[in-house]
């Protein structure tokens, strides 16, 4: 047997709704309640705040979009560049270096070549496949969805019949307190009428 039954503060399919006078009064008090609380931090037990730590080249990316700065690429572009002819009366070291990024460029040339012809002849599976993944991921999350929904519902359902079930009680309970109170307000009227006539009479008796 739990140590603890549970108690519902809020019955919203029997409670009627508060009138425009009641919600005034709750909104003063909420603010009056609130003037007394410092709202600028956080309650101890709320989690901290992420703090997001980013690796040093992240860090000059986010400094150089804040600042509008372009930044340095971090790979010369020029070797995969067209090559023009040099004049013939360059130097023979000048010769050598172009002839290396010759051999770059066609090393790179010839990759980018595989690379599309690859593209071609796999690409149209491979995308039809990461669809069908998508698809199935999809298909997966919308069932999850339809199962908390419906889960949901019925958590709503089965309040909604709790409630409907205790309104005659609730009802009766409420009626009963509010005779109960005129009960006791008449008894004290009666009893304060009493009380002033034993007054009077002993105000007579001493006279």
């Amino acid at each position: 047997m739990p140590l603890q039954t549970p108690s519902h503060t809020s019955l919203p399919q029997i409670d009627p709704p508060p009138t425009a006078s009641e919600a005034t009064t709750i909104t003063a008090l909420i603010t009056a309640e609130l003037a007394n609380v410092d709202t600028s931090t956080l309650h101890p037990l709320l989690p901290t705040t992420y703090t997001p730590h980013f690796t040093p080249l992240m860090t000059r990316a986010h400094d150089a979009l804040a600042s509008s700065t372009p930044m340095d690429p971090g790979i010369d572009l020029t070797r995969y560049e067209a090559l023009s002819a040099p004049p013939s009366s360059t130097q023979t070291q000048t010769y050598h270096q172009l002839l290396q990024r010759a051999h770059t460029l066609h090393t790179y040339l010839a990759s980018r070549a595989a690379h599309l012809s690859l593209l071609e002849t796999y690409g149209k599976n491979a995308w039809l496949v990461s669809n069908a993944a998508l698809e199935a991921s999809l298909g997966a999350l919308e069932r999850e969805i339809r199962a908390v929904r419906a889960e949901r519902e019925g958590v709503e359902m089965a309040r909604r019949e709790v409630q409907e079930g205790v309104r005659a009680e609730i009802a009766g309970l409420e009626e009963g307190w509010r005779r109960g109170v005129g009960r006791v307000v008449e008894t004290e009227v009666a009893a304060e009428g009493v009380r002033r006539e034993a007054v009077e009479r002993r105000r007579r008796a001493a006279r």
